[in-house]
């Protein structure tokens, strides 16, 4: 068995909404991304809707830390719920999707560019956690990628969401990304060491705890 792939998605906090464009609409889906990366929501004034007419051209390049680490507590469990989420509103919004996962000895990529579909839901059922955190390597190779794919895309609309811990040592190589970007920090149990903060500052990225969302 594939090391924590019994740790099977739990339905998120996050009320009702879908996420998509960054265009406001007085209708339509709530877009919890573009919502998220302004700040938190306190009104539903702060919410960014999507009209139904709206079909945004977006790409959202997630990485997710599916490191041992994420095991402890149910973190890897509980981001597998909002990445459930996450995808359902991408097909929804007809966003596409680059995923890419750091565990192990290396990054891998399980999406690159393409239309979210339903197969992405039996990959997300058997994610497990295992091994170290390449997370370096992992947001290097992201930030590679995502520069190619502007350079091909100049007018696409991309966001960048990472889903960690923070447990790494080093953030002195922290590749920049050229987009709105937001740490979700699914980080659990009662002594946290907060590193999820300091990479989220070296990243120059939206911060947030899973807990808040």
């Amino acid at each position: 068995m594939t090391p924590g792939a019994d740790a099977s998605p739990r339905p998120g906090s996050l009320s009702g909404g879908k996420t998509g464009a960054s265009r406001a609409g007085a209708k339509g889906a709530i877009s919890w991304l573009p919502t998220l990366l302004r700040g938190r929501p306190k009104t539903r004034k702060d919410l960014i809707r999507t009209p139904r007419s709206h079909r945004p051209h977006e790409l959202w390049l997630v990485i997710v830390d599916a490191s041992a680490s994420t095991r402890r507590h149910q973190a890897l469990s509980q981001a597998k719920g909002l990445l459930s989420q996450l995808f359902d509103d991408a097909y929804r919004q007809r966003a596409r999707l680059a995923l890419l996962t750091a565990s192990g000895v290396s990054s891998r990529w399980q999406h690159q560019g393409l239309k979210a579909s339903a197969a992405l839901q039996p990959w997300l059922n058997a994610l497990g956690a295992g091994g170290g955190t390449p997370m370096l390597d992992a947001l290097q190779q992201a930030a590679t990628w995502l520069s190619k794919r502007q350079r091909q895309h100049p007018t696409e609309q991309q966001r960048m969401l990472l889903l960690t811990d923070g447990r790494i040592k080093d953030f002195s190589d922290v590749p920049e990304f050229d987009c709105p970007r937001l740490l979700i920090d699914i980080e659990q149990g009662p002594i946290r060491l907060g590193r999820a903060v300091q990479l989220a500052e070296a990243l120059g990225a939206e911060y947030r705890h899973i807990d808040a969302l």
